[in-house]
C-alpha cells in the first residue's frame, strides 16, 4: 500500500515572522509552527526543558491525602507494599518508589503479578498474600484505576490503598484512600498525559516538598522516569518532555549500575542514548523479565548497588530477550498466514489461537498494525479463556471501541492506542463482529490509508551546520514530537544504488552541488523507483547521524520515495 504524503506549507507570514523573531532558518520555523510553538517564550520552554518548570504536584487530586498517609507510615514504621505492573513503566515506577522510600527511612516490599499466571493488575489473591506479610498500606503504580472489587477487599482486610495510575478510569472509581490519576473526574492537574512513572515521580516530588528535602532527593531518579516514559510511548510534550530530557541527560552522564549493565549487553555503553535506544534496545530487555519470566528481576536490576548482580541479571535478560524475539517471529508468521487465507478487508483485525505466548502478543499486534494498517486484537487462548493485546492506528480510539463491547469481556483496560483484554474463547467471534460494526460506524475510511506527515520541504544545501545544530535541540523525540520529516524534490541519484544487509536500499543523492548518503531500511523493493543520473527523485526522509568505525557522518533515513 502506497503512503499518502501530507504536507501543508503553513502561513508564509507566520513562518517569516517567527524566523525573524527567533533568528532561525525558515525550515526550522515551519517545524516549530507545526508543533504549535508560535513565539519566543514557547520556544524557550521547548528548547530548554527544565525541572523547575514542572507543575506543583499538589495540584493533583488526592495528592495531599496520599502524602499525609505515607508520612504517617514513615513515622510509625508501618509495613508498606508497592504493587506494580510487569512492563517497563511499572517496573521503573516500583524501582523509583522503592529507592526513594528507602532513602527517607520507609523500607518497603513490592509485589508484581506474574504475567502468565495472574495477569494484569490487582487481584484478591495477591492482596490476601500481602495481608499475610502484615501490610498496612498498598501503593499501586501503573495499575489499579479500575480495581473497585479488589480495593474493597483490601479495605475489608484493614489495608489502606493508594492508587497511582495513568490509565483511563472506569465508570466508578475504586473506594481507595487516595486516587492519583490526572485523568480521573474532578482532577484539575494541568497535564493529563503522564505515564505511570510520571505519576509516581509526582508523588515522590510531593513527599520531598512536604518533608522539606532538597530537590536532588527525587531528581536523582529522573533516569528511571525517562526510561519509563519513553518506553510507554506517551506524548513527549510538556512535563513528559522535561522528564525524558533530564532523564536522558543523567543516563548519558552517570548511568546507574543496572542501566549500565543493560547498555553493555545492548552494545550501547559510552554511546549517545536517546529515546530510540531506550524504546528499541533498553526497554525490550527490561520487558523480557516479565514477558518470559518474573518481572521482579527487572526491579532488582534497577535498584541494586552490586555490579556483579547487575551484570548477572542483565545477562539473563539478554538471553530471554533473544528467546522472546524467536517466539515473536513465530507468532507473527502464523498470524500473517492466517490473514493470507482470508482477504483483509475488515477494518478491525481480530485473531486468536491456543498456544500463543501471552507475553509477546502485544509486540506482534504492533507489528501487524504496521504491516496491515488496521487496529488489531491478538488473543492467546488457554482452557477456554483468552488474554489479548489491542493496538491501534493513528486517529482511532480502541479504548472507546472496546468499551462498546465490554459486556462480552471478562475485563479490559488501557488507553486510546493500546489496551489489554480478557475474554471467554467462545465470545471471540462476537467480539470481532461487534468491533467491526463499531469501526464501520465510527472510523473514517481515510484513517486506513498510511500517511507520512511532512514537516517542511528542504533543499540539501539548507542543511548548514547551524541548521543541524538547532535540529538536534528538538530531541527527545516521541509521540507529538516525532523526529522532523523533510521532503526534497528533483534529487539526482549519484552512482549506482545498491541493496545492503537485509533488503536495505543505500544510495547517494545530490542537489545544488551537495551530496548526502541515504538509506532506506527494508526498502530494497523500491529500487525500481530510482533512476541514476536523472534529477527526478522526490524523497521523504529524516536527518540522522550515522556512526561507523568511530566516524560520524550525516545520513538521510528514507521514509518513502517516488
Amino acid at each position: 500500500m502506497d503512503n499518502q504524503w501530507n504536507y501543508e506549507e503553513g502561513s508564509p507570514t507566520d513562518i517569516t515572522a517567527l524566523a525573524e523573531n527567533l533568528n532561525i532558518p525558515l525550515p526550522i520555523a515551519r517545524i516549530l509552527l507545526k508543533r504549535k510553538i508560535q513565539n519566543l517564550e514557547q520556544a524557550k520552554l521547548f528548547f530548554r526543558p527544565n525541572i523547575q518548570n514542572l507543575n506543583d504536584p499538589f495540584l493533583m487530586k488526592d495528592m495531599d491525602i496520599a502524602v499525609d498517609r505515607i508520612i504517617t507510615a514513615k513515622k510509625n514504621q508501618e509495613n508498606v507494599v508497592i504493587y506494580g505492573d510487569y512492563d517497563v513503566d511499572g517496573t521503573t515506577s516500583i524501582a523509583l518508589l522503592t529507592l526513594f522510600f528507602k532513602e527517607i527511612g520507609l523500607p518497603t516490599k513490592y509485589y508484581i503479578p506474574k504475567r502468565l499466571k495472574e495477569g494484569y493488575g490487582l487481584s484478591k489473591e495477591a492482596i490476601d498474600e500481602i495481608k499475610s506479610w502484615g501490610a498496612h498500606l498498598i501503593i499501586t503504580t501503573d495499575c489499579g484505576i479500575t480495581a473497585s472489587d479488589q480495593v474493597a477487599h483490601a479495605n475489608q482486610l484493614g489495608i489502606d490503598v493508594i492508587i497511582s495510575d495513568h490509565h483511563q478510569p472506569g465508570n466508578v472509581l475504586p473506594n481507595a484512600l487516595a486516587v492519583l490519576n490526572p485523568n480521573q473526574p474532578g482532577c484539575e492537574y494541568p497535564f493529563k498525559e503522564l505515564a505511570g512513572i510520571g505519576v509516581a515521580f509526582k508523588l515522590v516530588q510531593a513527599i520531598a516538598q512536604r518533608l522539606g528535602l532538597d530537590h536532588d532527593t527525587y531528581c536523582k531518579y529522573l533516569d528511571l522516569a525517562g526510561i519509563g516514559s519513553s518506553a510507554d510511548i506517551v506524548p513527549l510534550i510538556d512535563e513528559n518532555r522535561i522528564l525524558v530530557h533530564e532523564g536522558l541527560k543523567r543516563i548519558n552522564e552517570t548511568p546507574r549500575i543496572g542501566v549500565q549493565a543493560l547498555l553493555l549487553q545492548a552494545g550501547l555503553f559510552k554511546k549517545e542514548i536517546g529515546t530510540g535506544q531506550i524504546v528499541f534496545s533498553i526497554a525490550p530487555r527490561i520487558n523480557a523479565a516479565g514477558r518470559m519470566g518474573e518481572a521482579n528481576r527487572a526491579v532488582d536490576l534497577l535498584v541494586t548497588e552490586s555490579e556483579n548482580l547487575a551484570n548477572n541479571i542483565a545477562t539473563i535478560l539478554e538471553a530471554e530477550n533473544k528467546s522472546r524475539r524467536l517466539v515473536d517471529e513465530k507468532i507473527f508468521k502464523e498470524a500473517c498466514e492466517i490473514l493470507e487465507e482470508k482477504t483483509v478487508d475488515a477494518k478491525f483485525i481480530v485473531l486468536s489461537k491456543a498456544g500463543w505466548h501471552p507475553g509477546v502478543i502485544g509486540i506482534v499486534a504492533s507489528r501487524l498494525v504496521e504491516k496491515f494498517y488496521r487496529p488489531t486484537v491478538l488473543i492467546a487462548t488457554e482452557n477456554g479463556v483468552g488474554k489479548g493485546s489491542v493496538r491501534s492506528i493513528p486517529g482511532f480510539n480502541v479504548y472507546e471501541a472496546l468499551k462498546s463491547c465490554e459486556q462480552l469481556m471478562l475485563g479490559f483496560g488501557g488507553h486510546k492506542y493500546a489496551a489489554g483484554i480478557k475474554i471467554e474463547s467462545d465470545k471471540i467471534p462476537q467480539l470481532c463482529q461487534q468491533l467491526n460494526e463499531y469501526a464501520d460506524k465510527n472510523m473514517d475510511e481515510n484513517l486506513l490509508i498510511p500517511k507520512i506527515r511532512i514537516d517542511t520541504e528542504l533543499n540539501l544545501d539548507e542543511m548548514t551546520p547551524r541548521f543541524l545544530k538547532i535540529l538536534k535541540l528538538f530531541a527527545p523525540f516521541g509521540p507529538q514530537n516525532m523526529r522532523p520529516v523533510f521532503m526534497s524534490q528533483n534529487l539526482e541519484v549519484v552512482g549506482s544504488p545498491n541493496i545492503v544487509g537485509k533488503n536495505h536500499l543505500r544510495m547517494k543523492v545530490r542537489q545544488n552541488g551537495v551530496v548526502v548518503d541515504s538509506i532506506g531500511f527494508d526498502m530494497g523493493d523500491l529500487m525500481y523507483r530510482v533512476e541514476p543520473s536523472k534529477k527526478n527523485l522526490d524523497m521523504v526522509y529524516c536527518i540522522e547521524e550515522n556512526e561507523f568505525l568511530g566516524r560520524t557522518n550525516l545520513q538521510l533515513k528514507i521514509k518513502d520515495l517516488r
